[in-house]
């Protein structure tokens, strides 16, 4: 069984274990947790980005499956990469993948493709890790790695992982990583992000890839957004919410070139 080790310590967060945890523990806050079917929350490196991701992790009740959906910035592997078997190990824990799940998953599309080389380096999913780690140590995971794809490849892949979910006996929650609109002046990021943001809160698919597409908006995980977005809908997702928006200029105080997060929850 292989274990993939940790690509992105030290570089999108401490690979100290003393010093994650003390990261960890100043990002979250003591909420009221509550179950969700999705969350959406950033993947830069945690000075930037990780007080947004950290208000997400604060609500949510994280059950004992996860289901992981992220960009493919690297453009290794497959379109669609399902990592099946093995572990994920980063500083502050190890947790295994869920291969029942992620069998279901496959077994309802033909283009999920049994993958572990797209996951290998790719930051996207692993910067989720610690959060969950941290908050969940027993947590099973299914890693999904997606590039762009036609928008009925993306409802069938949401389907897909609905109806896994639905032969499941306890809850799963699934994940989104994404970062929003990329390296523009603060006020035209905000402009920007808002109208995607606006679109997922709708709980509108479609809207989303019309609106990201139209207004140019650089959001990395827009295809895992969609096909979540599907897959919340298919499981009787009712209304999202904004948890948290912020740009990196917080922490840079550059306000020329930022990046925006957008910490949001589906239920």
């Amino acid at each position: 069984m292989t274990t993939r080790t940790a690509a992105a310590a030290g570089q999108f967060y401490p690979s100290a274990l003393d010093a994650l945890s003390a990261q960890l523990d100043s990002f979250l806050t003591d909420e009221k947790k509550e179950k969700v079917i999705a969350a959406i929350c950033p993947h830069a490196g945690y000075v930037y980005s990780g007080a947004v991701a950290g208000a997400v992790y604060s609500r949510l009740e994280i059950p004992k499956k996860v289901i992981l959906l992220g960009p493919n910035h690297t453009g290794y592997g497959p379109q669609f990469s399902v990592m099946t078997e093995g572990a994920w190990e980063v500083p502050n824990g190890t947790l295994q993948v869920d291969t029942g799940l992620a069998e279901k998953i496959i077994k309802e599309v033909p283009f999920f493709t049994r993958d572990a080389a797209a996951h290998v380096y790719e930051h996207s999913l692993e910067v989720q890790i610690p959060f969950i780690a941290r908050l969940r140590p027993d947590a099973s995971i299914v890693p999904i790695t997606m590039m762009p794809a036609m928008l009925d490849y993306l409802e069938k892949a949401g389907n897909a992982i609905a109806s896994a979910i639905m032969e499941e006996d306890e809850e799963v929650l699934i994940i989104v990583s994404s970062d929003m609109s990329h390296y523009l002046p603060d006020s035209t990021t905000r402009k920007k992000d808002s109208l995607a943001i606006e679109k997922i809160l709708a709980l509108d698919p479609r809207g989303l890839l019309d609106t990201v597409t139209e207004n140019m908006i650089s959001m990395c995980g827009y295809i895992p957004a969609i096909t979540m977005l599907y897959a919340a809908k298919m499981l009787g997702a009712g209304i999202g919410e904004l948890v948290r928006y912020d740009t990196s200029a917080s922490a840079s105080g550059d306000y020329e070139q930022v990046v925006g997060y957008a910490g949001i929850i589906i239920k």
